[in-house]
């Protein structure tokens, strides 16, 4: 028989990989509006693996039992604080920007301040820069700082709005992690045996993706949480107003690598410092420097180790293209691509390099991270 296909055959097989193509486009278009809720539970379900393992040894057998359990846990460990988190940064949102409508806090004066503590260099120096027009400064400052928290109000209520949305999502993405958390080896093999590549490549572009997920989970979620958590304790115990709404910016400017947490604390220790508080200002560097600066270094390390093998200028770079493109979720999106791509990258060198890529690790030395 002649195992040779014939021109028909040909025509077929490209109708049909065709019709694959056309029918996961619609698919991808389909869940589109709930690519969010996928993606988080996909990754709830990723962090939580673990711990529904441990409950499947304890009861074996009753898989419906542990992912109930464990699906349980995240809502008490992670959704209900969230929302309770959500609730009150509203609630002291919308009271710091009544306080700037009423005048209480008025960023106008806060700066004809800063203007009349400035030593006469840093006002001479700031003329030969030829920054003295300090009334349209202040005019603009102010202006901006307001449209800002209008802008953070209208986002609010927009929330509040589409409170019907957000429980379908939450909906979604909890029915999501339950069915991963209870069949996730089942739909690993279904993915093993149904992707078009090696097995080796697949599966060790899969476990990159694993690792990934879980060190920007646990390296960047958990270190933001404690350094926001810290800088509202230090803001509230220096008297500042707006702890909560100051701390939960801290946590978010802490996602970004680098930079991080110095945007918020350093230009108000600078305030403090001109302001005349100096003792208040230097508690706030000692501890934005030595407190805050240093859970990165001390946690993240100890929580991500040397897993993610990926540069800190890559994660810098793609974490900040992952928030412009898809939002908060790029903060997971933007690392993963990368990790995806540096691991595709090292398979297709070892091909080149004469090696199938079907044994070993996707890299013999891990790229060094600062």
């Amino acid at each position: 028989m002649d195992s040779r296909q014939s021109p028909a055959g040909h025509i077929e097989d490209g109708v049909f990989l065709g019709f694959v193509l056309v029918v996961s486009i619609a698919f991808a278009l389909v869940i589109e509006p709930f690519f969010a809720a996928i993606l988080w539970g996909v990754i709830a379900a990723i962090l939580f693996a673990p711990v529904n393992q441990r409950l499947l040894q304890a009861m074996p057998r009753r898989r419906n039992s542990s992912a109930v359990l464990t699906l349980l846990l995240i809502v008490a460990l992670v959704i209900v604080p969230a929302i309770i988190l959500a609730m009150a940064l509203v609630q002291e949102a919308t009271v710091f920007y009544a306080k700037i409508q009423s005048g209480e806090i008025n960023f106008a004066s806060m700066f004809a301040q800063f203007q009349a503590s400035l030593p006469g260099w840093a006002a001479a120096f700031l003329e030969r820069l030829g920054i003295t027009n300090f009334d349209a400064v202040r005019e603009m400052l102010g202006t901006g700082i307001a449209s800002s928290f209008r802008t953070v109000a209208a986002q609010a209520l927009q929330i509040g709005q589409s409170a019907f949305s957000f429980l379908v999502a939450l909906g979604v993405m909890l029915y999501l992690t339950f069915f991963l958390l209870r069949d996730g080896p089942r739909l690993a093999a279904m993915v093993d045996r149904a992707a078009p590549m090696r097995t080796a490549h697949h599966r060790a572009l899969i476990d990159q993706f694993v690792i990934v997920t879980r060190a920007t989970i646990k390296g960047s979620i958990v270190v933001a949480i404690v350094q926001g958590m810290i800088g509202g304790i230090v803001f509230w115990a220096l008297g500042l107003p707006g702890a909560l709404l100051w701390g939960v910016l801290m946590g978010c400017f802490s996602l970004i690598p680098a930079v991080g947490t110095g945007l918020v604390w350093v230009p108000v220790a600078i305030y403090l410092f001109v302001t005349g508080a100096v003792v208040k200002g230097l508690i706030l560097a000692f501890c934005g420097m030595f407190v805050i600066g240093m859970v990165d270094n001390i946690l993240r390390p100890v929580l991500v180790g040397r897993d993610t093998r990926i540069p800190d200028y890559v994660v810098l770079i793609t974490t900040l293209g992952g928030i412009d493109m898809f939002g908060f979720n790029g903060i997971v999106i933007g690392p993963v691509i990368a990790a995806l791509f540096i691991a595709t990258w090292n398979i297709v060198t070892r091909m080149r390099s004469g090696a199938d890529g079907l044994e070993g690790p996707l890299t013999e030395e891990p790229v060094a991270s600062s």
